[in-house]
């Protein structure tokens, strides 16, 4: 019996020291990504964020103004009128609180939202610009991510064509500021609603309009045999002629205004922003609107679309798909007004990171600017004095970064240096007879000028 108490004793104070030393023990996790998902390296960072202050800028300078929302809504916000695709992309699930919150999988919806919810404090027509990252749980593929950045700029308050062409000549001015060649493709999601309304399929309009959107992923036969198991083989060749008019700009509105009933509302603002466009590109005649394309077949997928609906695609590289697209949304923030009043808003996106892939396809990336010059550190001690000579230097419009570690053989700072990007390292940390030791990497000399000199040099 002794024996065995000793025993069960052993066991326990074995069982002890080994959690105890388990306990102290480092634990290794390994790092890794979720699929879908990016870290971003300080010189794709950079990129990116020179690409998006050149898009803000453009932004600016047609009026409009930065806004925020959360990355978590309520699910209910989100998923008000998503349609479709959108419930089963979403990333949803139970806060600590038990509340039912979903991550924003664009930044339209939230901004209806906050239109509904800030109505009382903004001026209409109210102009905005949104840049930040939203989530989608779709498969992954070139240029296109479960977490990704928007570019979304709207104006709501307004139901004029002077407010849907101002979208589409910022969405051209933008591009064209990136030094890309592009095409607009427009339509309207009313005309097309018209046009089924004329064929008896005024129910089946939303799932036809998501079959007639998957048209260039799908291609032609799978349109057509969806369209046939929605509508039947008469009425699906009808849709195909619709979706397929060619021509000019004013060409294909003549054939889709005679199919779809003759003259309307819906084709009048078609006829305005032809209008708009011509002189907009300073074209004589009504067959030249570059880069304005008048297609039938864009729909766009999301239910919240009602008027207008563009994309935008590049010319050099048509295979990556639309970089920018949008559409106006007359209903969307009457979702959430208790009064159910709407508010006519038409809007745009500009997916980054696809623009990115597209602007690396084309060797057409903007230059990383980089922090160009570098006070090495020869003495520790005088790493104030290192401060005050690169304060002098950003107060000229020098970018410049002090090194923190002393090396008196300069190798390891030159070499870091060059790793950064930098073309100049100040060597001297004294201003002796008014005279700076100038590293000159690309030459791989040193040179001794004056500290005017030296930014003269540099700049």
């Amino acid at each position: 019996m002794e024996l065995f108490g000793g025993y069960v004793f052993l066991r326990i104070l074995v069982i002890y020291y080994a959690l105890k030393y388990c306990k102290n023990m480092p634990v290794y996790i390994e790092p890794r990504l979720l699929k879908g998902f990016r870290d971003f390296l300080p010189n794709a960072e950079i990129i990116r964020r020179n690409l998006t202050e050149n898009i803000e800028n453009t932004f600016r300078s047609f009026g409009f103004v930065p806004i925020d929302t959360p990355a978590i809504e309520y699910a209910e916000i989100l998923l008000g009128k998503g349609g479709g695709e959108t419930e089963k992309q979403i990333y949803r699930f139970k806060d600590n609180g038990d509340r039912d919150v979903a991550l924003r999988f664009d930044l339209t919806v939230p901004f209806a939202r906050y239109v509904a919810l800030h109505r009382n404090e903004l001026s209409f027509p109210f102009k905005r610009y949104h840049i930040g990252k939203v989530w989608r749980g779709e498969n992954a593929q070139r240029g296109r991510y479960r977490e990704f950045t928007q570019c979304d700029f709207d104006i709501i308050g307004s139901d004029s064509a002077a407010a849907d062409f101002e979208i589409l000549f910022l969405i051209r001015t933008v591009l064209l500021n990136l030094g890309l060649d592009v095409s607009i493709h427009v339509n309207h999601r009313g005309l097309f609603n018209r046009f089924l309304a004329s064929i008896s399929l005024s129910e089946k309009s939303a799932d036809i309009l998501r079959a007639v959107d998957k048209l260039s992923k799908t291609g032609e036969e799978e349109t057509y045999k969806n369209l046939c198991e929605l509508a039947g083989d008469t009425n699906a060749k009808k849709i195909l002629d619709f979706i397929n008019a060619k021509g000019s700009f004013t060409e294909v509105l003549n054939r889709i205004i005679e199919l779809s009933g003759g003259t309307s509302p819906e084709s009048q603002r078609l006829l305005s922003l032809r209008d708009f466009m011509l002189k907009a590109c300073d074209s004589e005649d009504g067959k030249n609107t570059d880069p304005f394309i008048l297609n039938p077949s864009i729909t766009r997928g999301l239910d919240y679309y009602t008027g207008v609906v563009f994309e935008t695609f590049l010319n050099e590289l048509p295979d990556i798909g639309s970089i920018c697209s949008g559409g106006r949304y007359d209903n969307l923030a009457g979702l959430y007004s208790k009064d159910k009043e709407s508010i006519s808003g038409v809007g745009s996106s500009v997916g980054l990171d696809r623009l990115l892939a597209a602007l690396e396809n084309l060797n057409k990336l903007p230059a990383a600017n980089k922090c160009i010059t570098a006070i090495a550190c020869c003495d520790v001690e005088k790493s104030g004095d290192y401060q005050v000579l690169a304060q002098k230097l950003r107060l000229s419009g020098i970018p410049c970064e002090v090194f923190l570690e002393e090396d008196k053989q300069m190798v390891k700072q030159f070499i870091s240096a060059e790793k950064k990007g930098m073309r100049y390292v100040i060597i001297s940390g004294e201003l002796q007879n008014d005279k700076i030791t100038l590293r000159d990497l690309k030459a791989r000399k040193n040179i001794e000028l004056s500290f005017e000199d030296v930014i003269k040099r540099i700049k």
